[in-house]
């Protein structure tokens, strides 16, 4: 299986980034002597001269996106391949790895996967093909935990991916520049009971090593890269090891900007280490506030409360630095009081243009696997599993939320496609809002019009939560029809990335 195209590996979306997911494993095979092939889906077309090549074909999926864009490929693959090994390799799949198996996958690798997929490649060719091994690796009959060990890392190799040009890019003082994607470490201490990270990693996380990082992102500079963001779901679960990251990183590259995703209590906790990082360019840090209830944020077991939000935007004024809050504002918890409180206290802090859009519709996803299935505080609302979806359905116990959730999830969808401003987004959902409450909202204030020019990137996308129909048919057409090379550069009309987690 040495030969050049026998093994591909596919990404079918990342976040609008390059595809770290497959360049890492990429890294590993090239120092083990194999010659793997790409190819990103969100990208370029379904190659059937490549897929009919192959012997081995490695389908991320990183994020729930991926997994139904996936399964999608996977069922072509084996139409145009009905003899290669496809092997799902990620988050998600080890939390649906039975299905996968049942019916599309002939194994599946969770966790830090990089290591069981070099060990399966490697016993895949080799003469005794039986022999399978079993660490990290699920088959039909054998399911394995995820692989939870500390990896000998390889620097990620993005050679043969479309250019930097293609992915999300910065959006800054009215221009884009090309923005590349690393991670300095991966899982989390923490155990957010709607977070997909939970159930593969309990609380673990893993250091990528700062020698790694630091190739990754002298190859990103290379490549055009004049900002990086740095994907891990929290980046201050190791505090002293990023700092050592970004002090190395502007030593080298002084102009280059970055941002980062990190929870609110440790933003706090390590709120000393912040004017270090804003001079060393930080322009953004994302965050999981996900609700201003203390109801919604104690059965998410979120470990921060409404008061710690509120002192968190007064810290990042002082500072003087971007704060872009995500949020998660449909659970079977949030009363329509609860919502339009959201509303309200987003237009008093001037958070308007610091959300996308899309966040206003973004309802709670309980996959396969999730620690809310076995959560008290769910099982009144928990419906079954829609394994077309992969998601289990829930239904509010306030008829009139899961009304409004399909409003605004139509209304964002619909402005957003049709480029009305940031402001008239959120005028209509505030609206949608006080109309499910049998009340006409209140007029803005004039201030509020004027568009403020945030940094953010131009592609935005939440891994705990669903696509809209519109975008999942965007990337289902490019991905699975056979679109031609295009940019999937867009501005804030997407709903998935794991920095909500």
């Amino acid at each position: 299986m040495n030969e050049s195209g026998s093994i591909l590996l596919v990404s079918c979306y990342e976040l609008g980034h390059q595809p770290l997911a497959v360049a890492s494993p990429v890294g590993f095979l090239q120092h083990a002597g194999y010659s793997p092939d790409v190819l990103d889906l969100s990208i370029t077309s379904f190659d059937e001269d490549r897929i009919a090549s192959a012997a081995f074909i490695g389908i991320s999926v990183p994020m729930h996106t991926a997994l139904r864009l996936g399964v999608q490929a996977a069922e072509r693959i084996r139409k145009v391949n009905p003899t290669c090994h496809i092997c799902f390799y990620g988050l998600y799949a080890a939390l649906n790895s039975d299905y996968l198996l049942e019916h599309y996958a002939d194994s599946t690798i969770g966790g830090e996967f990089e290591e069981p997929l070099l060990s399966l490649i490697e016993t895949l060719s080799g003469p005794d093909r039986q022999n399978l091994p079993a660490v990290g690796v699920s088959f039909r009959g054998r399911q394995e935990p995820p692989y939870l060990k500390r990896l000998t890392f390889a620097p990620p190799v993005y050679r043969g991916f479309p250019k930097l040009q293609h992915y999300a890019q910065l959006a800054h003082n009215g221009t884009q520049r090309l923005a590349g994607y690393v991670e300095a470490s991966r899982g989390c201490l923490h155990r957010c009971l709607h977070c997909p990270i939970t159930p593969v990693y309990n609380g673990r996380f893993f250091i990528v090593p700062e020698a790694v990082v630091l190739e990754s992102i002298r190859d990103l500079v290379n490549e055009g890269a004049t900002h990086i963001t740095f994907g891990d779901p929290d980046f201050l679960n190791g505090p002293g090891h990023s700092l050592r990251v970004v002090r190395s990183m502007h030593a080298e590259f002084p102009k280059l900007t970055f941002d980062f995703t990190a929870k609110v209590e440790h933003l706090l906790k390590h709120r000393a280490l912040l004017p270090e990082l804003a001079e060393a360019g930080c322009l953004f840090v994302i965050s999981a506030f996900e609700s201003l209830s203390d109801t919604v944020l104690a059965n998410l077991d979120k470990g921060h409360s409404r008061e710690d939000m509120f002192k968190l935007l007064g810290v990042f004024r002082d500072l003087g630095v971007t704060l872009r809050p995500t949020w998660v504002p449909f659970t079977p918890w949030t009363t329509l009081d609860d919502y339009i409180d959201l509303l309200e206290c987003i237009r008093r802090e001037q958070l308007v243009y610091s959300i996308d859009p899309v966040q206003f519709s973004i309802r709670l996803l309980v996959p396969p696997g999730s620690a809310l299935l076995t959560h008290a505080g769910m099982k009144p609302f928990l419906g079954p599993l829609d394994q077309a979806t992969f998601t289990y359905r829930w239904t509010h116990p306030d008829p009139r939320m899961d009304e409004l959730q399909e409003k605004v999830s139509g209304a964002v969808e619909q402005m957003t496609q049709s480029q009305e401003t940031t402001f008239a987004i959120f005028e209509s959902v505030r609206e949608l809002a006080y109309a499910a409450r049998g009340e006409q909202a209140a007029p803005l204030s004039a201030d509020l019009h004027l568009q403020k020019d945030i940094p953010r990137l131009t592609e935005s996308w939440f891994c705990c939560a669903e696509p809209t129909k519109g975008q999942f048919g965007l990337l289902q057409l490019k991905a699975i029809e056979g679109s031609a090379t295009s940019c999937r550069v867009n501005d804030s009309s997407a709903t998935e990335e794991c920095h909500t987690c």
